[in-house]
């Protein structure tokens, strides 16, 4: 089962999705609080196990509709994932993965790991 880790910065808080085996599988954005950092949370929770996904990578890609999971190449040419709520708001994002095979599985990772996730603090 994942867990959902709360961490305090520098200037806010964030959340990482953790797997079973510890690896991170999305981070959040930098949240002005933690009550804020948690409705992220939920919007994970209740966005990802609906969401489409959407190949950026592919010329001429079909586009989804929100919530969906957005593939696409980074400047080092990784794949890298990022998952979007209904009113289109970046809600999670993933590290970057060699193989599309990869991404794929992570997006896979966060729908599975999501769903019935604790929450704790670090």
């Amino acid at each position: 089962m994942g867990k959902f880790v709360i961490k305090e910065t520098k200037t806010g808080v964030k959340f990482d999705l953790k797997a079973t085996n510890g690896q991170v599988i999305a981070s959040s954005q930098v949240y002005a609080s933690a009550v804020s950092c948690k409705k992220g949370i939920e919007s994970v929770v209740k966005n990802a196990a609906i969401a489409a996904v959407e190949d950026q990578t592919v010329e001429g890609y079909a586009a989804e509709k929100n919530p969906k999971f957005e593939i696409y190449a980074d400047k080092a040419g990784e794949f890298r994932f990022r998952l979007k709520a209904r009113n289109g708001q970046i809600i999670a994002v993933s590290e970057g993965y060699t193989t599309m095979a990869k991404c794929k599985n992570g997006i896979a990772s966060v729908k599975k790991n999501s769903v019935d996730a604790a929450v704790v603090k670090e």
